[in-house]
């Protein structure tokens, strides 16, 4: 009936303890000065609450530092939902309506990154409190001095009390991950060799280090800012560039060799200078602009100048097109690190187009997030609005029938509505069972101790360590059964208390769940699995598209490139952060798969590497038309052409097996191509970019490789 796993790590409890700690004592503290010491039991109740709501509802990803700073910058927040509460909620109307565009809004701030969306469910119960009776204007003064007490005290309890180990931060991460870069680069220069079994593993090891699920939630930069679209870009670059030293292959001994050499050392400076810039804001200009030198030499030779009677052989040019490539990912990987750092006052001169945020002000780039979220295959705008209608569902309700302690009903959807009708329905069993629990206790306890609120002054503070330490460890139905039993103690010291407020409680719970159980049936009931399935699948689709034009663009030069210089950039940029967010949507659901349904079994695809593909998509892409390109030769273009449009024709392959509307066969496609496997064509005089054109098109390859032959088990 509890759900309680056979075991669970003492961390667990240690972490839960600690957090529970310093919301009991800020709680407390705040309810017994206003109710016993200054006799103002709304301020009592606002200060307690305004606690429960930031430090037990919420879950703030990060340290308590972290989270101290975050909070304080929620106060005017506090405020204004405390005030729309108060003066929207003398109307049944005006308090629906208000519930609606509140409840979308907050909800719909999970866009924002981890700590807005963990911040999100406590936010709605600060409006939610005063949306209930009494209805009483007149006391939005202690109401807001509640909230005001009962923030600031619980931020300087998360600064000062208990403070917690900082795990590296994601700066920290790539920096480490540079230096990797860093050695595998000067290795390479070295020996002229290709890497070795160790060095390979080092640079998967910092590769991974830095992927999302490998990052704490706190240190993801996931937020719309300059500073975070930069830090997470760094990171894409890092990773890109570790991916393509491991491949290199080893330098051949000709007389281009020094020119090979030079790129890699000054690739090697740029790394160590990244990792200095991450960590202290040190200046990585001058590594730049030695490896901007080195590069373009290597370019003008590889391109037959100053020589243009010079002919390269093949596997020579094919060897200067991967230490591009290479320098490439170096020089994003620097200009990214330093405006990471800097932000708009970066001093690092940045690439057109790729840093496109770099001079848009920063609420434009909120617009811009909003923007891409709003519409119908966005799990957050799906989220969103299967929240707003069940909240306002239990609102309205409230005010009709005018529901005794309606604002249990609506906590009770705020935090059993799931994500998943399954998920939803196992969410409600549980909480119904440990209310029923905590009602049949709460009521033995009112009935015992009757109007003696000595005792449930004593009770209060020790019950509440326990339900914040023991609710989040052992799962909903615990979580629920103490916490009715927290509020009969809270309210039986406010009015006076009798056995039938558990039972009160009880069937607030059930009305509340109820309704969030309806709208887990009508809204997106499946949560993130299918919305995954479309939005990998529409990648891909977008993702052929760009690689089509790309070639064409490549084959024919300069006529043929679009004006923006990347054929489908935006619809493909904006295909990747949708995928991303369904994929990260799927990865907070504990049980994303559920039966039914179409499309590749989930536990064969490895969604990262479709996330993967659409990046080196959008990268390579812009690489190869800057600058404009010249048309190749005949036989070049030909087989140029004829590799992008295998490539394109295996992404949509791969997405008709992803999208689960679509009506192809659900056997996964062969990858097994005879013009693809082991492809080395060598066009005679096909120039440098014809190659890493080719180079380009076969790393998507192991990008789908990947996607349909993921591990078992793994998203």
């Amino acid at each position: 009936m509890w759900s309680v796993p056979a075991a669970r790590p003492p961390t667990a409890y240690a972490a839960s303890g600690r957090r529970a700690l310093r919301v009991t004592l800020v709680a407390a503290a705040g309810f017994y000065a206003f109710r016993y010491g200054l006799d103002r039991p709304v301020a009592a109740t606002y200060a307690l609450f305004t606690v429960v709501a930031l430090g037990g509802l919420s879950r703030i990803p990060g340290t308590g530092r972290q989270r101290a700073a975050f909070i304080a910058r929620l106060l005017p927040v506090c405020w204004i939902l405390v005030v729309l509460g108060t003066c929207l909620s003398v109307r049944t109307w005006s308090a629906v309506l208000g519930m609606l565009v509140v409840g979308f809004t907050l909800a719909f701030s999970a866009v924002g990154g981890p700590r807005p969306a963990g911040a999100a469910p406590g936010l709605q119960l600060l409006y939610i409190l005063p949306s209930f009776p009494p209805y009483d204007p007149g006391s939005l003064g202690d109401r807001l001095l509640g909230t005001t007490t009962g923030v600031a005290l619980f931020v300087a309890a998360e600064a000062l009390l208990l403070p917690e180990p900082a795990p590296p931060s994601y700066r920290e991460r790539a920096a480490r991950a540079a230096l990797v870069a860093e050695r595998c680069a000067a290795r390479l220069a070295a020996a002229r060799g290709a890497l070795t079994g160790t060095d390979i593993r080092a640079a998967q090891e910092a590769s991974q280090a830095l992927r999302p699920l490998s990052v704490p939630e706190a240190e993801r930069p996931a937020g719309p800012g300059v500073r975070e679209r930069a830090l997470s870009h760094t990171g894409l670059a890092i990773r890109t560039l570790l991916g393509r030293l491991a491949r290199l292959p080893a330098v051949r001994d000709d007389a281009t060799a020094p020119d090979v050499t030079a790129v890699l050392r000054a690739v090697a400076r740029l790394a160590t200078a990244t990792a200095g810039c991450l960590r202290t804001g040190t200046s990585a200009v001058a590594p730049r602009e030695e490896l901007l030198t080195a590069r373009a030499r290597l370019s003008a030779v590889s391109a037959g100048r100053p020589s243009p009677g010079a002919c390269l052989p093949p596997d020579v040019l094919r060897c200067h097109a991967a230490v591009l490539e290479v320098a490439d990912a170096a020089l994003a990987m620097g200009a990214a690190a330093g405006l990471a750092v800097g932000g708009r006052n970066a001093a690092v001169p940045l690439p057109p187009g790729r840093f496109w945020y770099a001079t848009t002000p920063a609420p434009l780039l909120w617009w811009h997030r909003a923007c891409g979220h709003a519409g119908r295959r966005s799990v957050f705008f799906q989220n969103a609005v299967r929240m707003a209608l069940a909240l306002t569902a239990v609102r309205l309700v409230a005010g009709v029938d005018t529901l005794p302690h309606g604002f249990w009903a609506m906590l009770a959807t705020l935090t059993l509505t799931r994500t998943t009708l399954g998920e939803t329905w196992s969410t409600i069993r549980l909480a119904l069972a440990g209310t029923l629990a905590g009602a049949l206790l709460s009521a033995g306890v009112l009935i015992l101790v009757g109007s003696d609120t000595a005792v449930y002054a004593v009770l209060l503070p020790v019950w509440m360590l326990c339900a914040f330490t023991v609710g989040p460890v052992r799962g909903v139905g615990w979580a629920q059964g103490m916490f009715t039993v927290l509020v009969a103690l809270v309210f039986a010291q406010l009015a006076q208390p009798t056995w039938r407020l558990a039972e009160v409680r009880m069937l607030d719970v059930l009305i509340g769940s109820a309704i969030g159980a309806v709208f887990g049936v009508l809204a997106w009931p499946r949560g993130a699995h299918d919305e995954l399935h479309r939005a990998a699948a529409d990648l891909l689709r977008r993702a052929a598209e760009t690689v089509v034009a790309t070639s064409a663009s490549v084959t024919a030069g300069a006529a043929a490139a679009t004006p923006s210089g990347v054929p489908g950039h935006r619809s493909l940029q904006r295909a990747v952060v949708l995928a991303e967010s369904a994929y990260a949507q799927v990865q907070s659901e504990p049980t994303p798969f559920g039966g039914g349904g179409r499309g590749a079994d989930p536990r064969t695809v490895d969604w990262q590497a479709t996330l993967i593909a659409g990046h080196h998509t959008l990268w390579g892409s812009a690489r190869l038309l800057e600058p404009p390109p010249t048309a190749l030769s005949p036989e070049a273009a030909e087989s140029a052409g004829t590799l992008g449009e295998r490539v394109a024709g295996r992404m949509l392959l791969v997405s008709a097996a992803l999208d689960p509307a679509d009506d192809a066969p659900d056997a996964p496609p062969s990858l097994t191509d005879p013009v693809l496997a082991g492809f080395t064509a060598e066009p005679p005089g096909a120039p440098r970019r014809y190659y890493a054109t080719v180079a380009w098109l076969s790393s998507l390859m192991t990008d789908l490789t990947r996607i349909t032959h993921g591990p078992p088990g793994k998203t």
